[in-house]
């Protein structure tokens, strides 16, 4: 009914929108006698892998080279993940990979044999691109080395080797970038088919889901300088990561800054209490099934306590699959020793008799208590080097092994948030490089425009927030109205336009229309029909779909508005037959149950 598609309904007036990333004009394809190989190693987070192979991808075009399969770092054999796999294909399909770009770029497994001597003699080029590198540097630099040695070698650690805004002329390369990440970048069967069974069972019962991805992460926050918002041990822990950003040039800033300014300045994330009073000023009831997305969350379940108190129906993928679908999903994994630091000291019954008969007559006076050790159930997690030494250790086989699953953890959240019917992101587009976020968000508005997808402004929120801090929990009716009316907007055309401006020029994958997307309705029947500026702006470069397309997308809305009318019809015959009238009707949801003291 009505109050259902008010909280998970597609919004209107994007419906017109649909993906079109295929080829609009004079686009040859690839040919196998080229310039050469391109070879390249690939670290960092999952977003930042996904938008290195597309970079890569569009490289490779761009140089008219052939395209090793890349290798992923994070998922190498030396960090003891399981031979079932190599390092591209513990995350994604390689032979869909490279049959989907047939036509574009010729992708191999392998160098040829000779060239593979000539690697490990380390006798070729090798390049280390930042995410900003310009079309330039590949065409003075990197291409007349790779025709004369016939293979290069790339280092990607920034999330990416290629500048996001391209111009209006190589369109059709931001139109690859789509294919790639949208298309061939398909993963691995065992990985698709744990995701879509974590999407049935939320959705069991025939309910809906939003999926929330609050966006804690360490090296973000210590980026923004948002440590005083956290306490204790997690204070000291992104101190200590923005002091090492610092040292590297990475961050060009003060060490000590005022995070609460930050804050205010929406630098900061949103966190899990002020999402859940968001979601309740929304109207999204308290039994609203909730998917908490992402491998790191800073701070742990301590921070997600007042989210939880109000939408008891958090789940996260560990609460959705058994012990036993994640560790297949892993597959059979080599034993690593484990650290002595963190194994509680046993002794044997021998050995507590021999101290015991050394000891000395008794009585005799107690000696001073020793340095007691600090037990592994006392360390909480990875940080737990804080409590024992100034520096943090160098991450442990463990700690890489723990790496490669969490980019496994990263894609089923990113499944079951693409398919989510709401997606509420607590931290995007934040500046320090691609985020799990603004990857989802830009899957969701190509895939599916009108899907409900919030854009908030944080800055605007935390000044809401500061005109009701004494009174969160029960605030008044105009704040709960202004919240409501600044979340609707940012699901439609202006939220759609603040995030073009905001994000394209940084990471176009957070935003790919209107370059990957055509429109069902022309630019010029939006400006006749008198709508606001905001929706003409946001459909002036589209292109028109074509008929085929068309033709289908008439189809299904009628079938969705024949299911639409025959539901309001068993609403008002069931109203009709229980013997409903206007005083006893429920409040909507702009009334409040009690009268509000404050208001």
């Amino acid at each position: 009914g009505p109050a259902f598609r008010k909280l998970w309904g597609n919004v209107k007036s994007l419906e017109p929108l649909h993906p079109y990333p295929n080829p609009r004009s004079t686009y040859p394809v690839s040919v196998e006698q080229n310039n050469g190989f391109i070879y390249a190693k690939i670290s960092g987070s999952f977003e930042k892998i996904r938008n290195s192979i597309v970079d890569l991808v569009a490289i490779s075009r761009l140089l008219n080279a052939t395209l090793v399969i890349p290798e992923i770092q994070e998922s190498a054999r030396s960090k003891g993940i399981s031979s079932n796999f190599k390092s591209f294909s513990y995350l994604y399909n390689e032979d869909q990979f490279i049959a989907a770009l047939a036509n574009d770029v010729t992708i191999v497994k392998s160098l040829p044999p000779i060239l593979r001597e000539a690697r490990r003699r380390k006798e070729y080029q090798i390049f280390k691109p930042k995410s900003s590198a310009s079309l330039r540097f590949y065409s003075s630099e990197v291409l007349p080395r790779l025709k004369k040695a016939k293979v290069i070698g790339l280092i990607l650690t920034d999330g990416g080797c290629l500048q996001s805004a391209l111009p209006s002329s190589m369109v059709e390369y931001q139109r690859l970038r789509c294919r790639v990440s949208f298309h061939a970048l398909q993963f691995r069967p065992e990985i698709e088919a744990l995701g879509k069974l974590m999407v049935e069972r939320l959705r069991a019962s025939g309910q809906s889901y939003l999926a929330y991805h609050p966006g804690l992460k360490r090296d973000a926050l210590a980026y923004h300088g948002c440590a005083e918002i956290f306490q204790d041990v997690h204070t000291e822990l992104i101190q200590y990561r923005r002091a090492q950003m610092i040292k590297q040039g990475i961050i060009s800033e003060e060490l000590n800054v005022d995070s609460h300014a930050r804050k205010r300045n929406g630098s900061c994330p949103l966190m899990p209490e002020e999402v859940g009073l968001l979601l309740r000023a929304m109207g999204y009831p308290p039994r609203t099934r909730i998917f908490l997305s992402g491998s790191e969350t800073f701070g742990g379940q301590r921070v997600m306590i007042p989210l939880r108190a109000m939408y008891t129906n958090l789940v996260d993928r560990t609460s959705l699959c058994s012990k036993t679908e994640l560790a297949n999903l892993v597959g059979p994994e080599t034993p690593l020793i484990p650290d002595p630091d963190q194994l509680l000291p046993v002794k044997s019954s021998n050995q507590l008799k021999s101290e015991w008969d050394k000891s000395g007559p008794r009585p005799r006076p107690l000696p001073p208590p020793p340095d007691r050790p600090i037990y592994r159930h006392e360390k909480e997690g990875w940080y737990g080097w804080v409590a024992e030494k100034d520096k943090e250790p160098e991450p442990s086989l463990n700690d890489q092994r723990e790496q490669a699953h969490r980019l496994l953890w990263d894609a089923l959240d990113y499944i079951v948030s693409v398919d989510a019917e709401v997606f509420f992101p607590g931290f995007d587009n934040d500046g320090s490089g691609p985020d799990f976020a603004s990857l989802v968000m830009g899957h969701r508005l190509y895939e599916m425009a009108s899907a409900r997808t919030f854009r908030p402004n944080r800055k605007y929120l935390a000044e809401l927030f500061n005109t009701t801090v004494d009174h969160l929990y029960y605030p008044p009716r105009n704040w709960t109205f202004a919240v409501r009316e600044h979340l609707n907007k940012s699901l439609a055309e202006e939220g759609l336009l603040k995030e073009s401006n905001l994000s394209k020029t940084k990471f176009f994958l957070s935003h790919p229309i209107p370059e990957c997307s055509c429109s069902t309705v022309k630019a010029t029947d939006i400006v006749h029909s008198g709508k606001n500026n905001n929706l003409h702006l946001l459909f002036e470069g589209q292109d028109e779909c074509p008929k085929w397309m068309q033709q289908l997308r008439t189809q299904e809305a009628n079938a969705d508005e024949v299911d639409s009318q025959e539901d309001e019809t068993d609403l008002n015959g069931q109203s009709e037959s229980e013997g409903y009238n206007g005083t006893d009707a429920i409040p909507s949801l702009e009334q409040d149950e009690e009268m509000d003291p404050d208001d």
